[in-house]
């Protein structure tokens, strides 16, 4: 279980917009497209389910699902090594099938896979995006900011 402090800066029906820390599990998030870095680089906002009712002002706890960080770190760093070598043995395969040079044909078929692979990722990314088993949760509230 990742979590993470911020503060509700926005809210619209169920979803508040969080301001938290740029954190590294930022970079193995499938959300990572709905947050907003800001010009420092480390501060950032992100669009966070709103179970707990929070409202602008407030300090909370976000949660991000274990499940989904692990799923996500399989998506963008062991599928496109599996993409590129599958391809290099596919095309070192071929070579020998039909003659021509097995490091060029290698190394050619590996990269067009490790770019299929991207294309790949960024289609999965944008559909996991979208459910809400992949987007962060606000779970507690830390502190409420006083109305008036």
């Amino acid at each position: 279980m990742a979590t993470e402090e911020g503060i509700v800066i926005h809210t619209r029906d169920t979803i508040a917009r969080v301001k938290t820390t740029k954190s590294s599990s930022c970079k193995a998030c499938t959300a990572r497209d709905s947050c907003h870095v800001t010009e420092t680089g480390k501060v950032m906002e992100v669009d966070a389910i709103n179970g707990a009712g929070a409202r602008e002002g407030d300090r909370i706890l976000l949660h991000f699902e274990t499940a989904s960080l692990m799923k996500a770190c399989f998506l963008l760093y062991l599928l496109p090594v599996g993409f590129m070598l599958t391809g290099a043995i596919l095309g070192h395969w071929l070579a020998l099938k039909i003659g021509m040079n097995v490091s060029l044909l290698s190394a050619v078929s590996g990269f067009l896979s490790l770019f299929l692979s991207f294309v790949v990722i960024r289609s999965k990314a944008n559909t996991l995006g979208k459910n809400d088993a992949y987007k962060p949760k606000i779970v507690k509230i830390l502190y409420h900011e006083p109305m008036g």
